[in-house]
């Protein structure tokens, strides 16, 4: 697994798990986030004196940290809480805007995967036509952004919302292949 340097706050708990059964003396706060460059969901502990928010971006590498006391490791996605479920979208499409070449360039080298599966198919709602028309232009010259293949692949879905979609049902553990999220 490779690590991530920072996160996005999806959810704080500020007394830990409702459901640990832990004597509350001893439960510390817990921070759900999702990692920015391999995009994987983590539990972390913050620092005591720390007031973390939703949607705030926490420094966890190995060098010194000001919010993130340690990182407990991967977060179970059934283990989200309702607010971190429905932040995770926001973030996810936030991540994907701010590093959109990274995205694009999926789209500009996605190679076959078996002689009768092109993995721009594993994207939600690419078929046959769309990865064919998808293929071409690309030789043709590749693509600069999100706007320039909607403008260039005819009715194709939303890259950006594909992408998100994606995103989400690998976090989910819905996915035989990862495209985007670090395993």
């Amino acid at each position: 697994m490779q690590k991530e340097e920072n996160a996005v706050v999806l959810d704080v708990l500020p007394h830990g798990y409702a459901f640990d059964n832990t004597p509350s003396y001893k439960k510390t706060a817990i921070v759900q986030a999702l990692g920015k460059s391999h995009l994987t969901l983590l539990e972390a502990v913050p620092k005591k004196e720390v007031n973390l928010q939703i949607h705030d971006e926490v420094y966890i590498g190995d060098g010194k940290r000001d919010q993130i006391h340690h990182v407990n490791g991967k977060l179970d996605p059934n283990k989200l809480t309702g607010t971190a479920k429905a932040e995770l979208e926001y973030v996810i499409k936030a991540i994907v805007e701010k590093d959109q070449a990274k995205f694009v360039e999926f789209f500009n080298k996605a190679q076959p995967l078996t002689t009768r599966m092109h993995v721009l198919e594993l994207l939600p709602g690419l078929g046959k036509k769309h990865m064919w028309e998808i293929v071409e232009e690309r030789k043709v010259e590749p693509f600069k952004s999100f706007e320039d293949i909607k403008k260039r692949v005819k009715l194709i879905p939303d890259p950006l919302k594909i992408v998100v979609k994606r995103i989400i049902s690998e976090l989910q553990g819905m996915e035989k292949y990862s495209l985007f999220v670090g395993r």
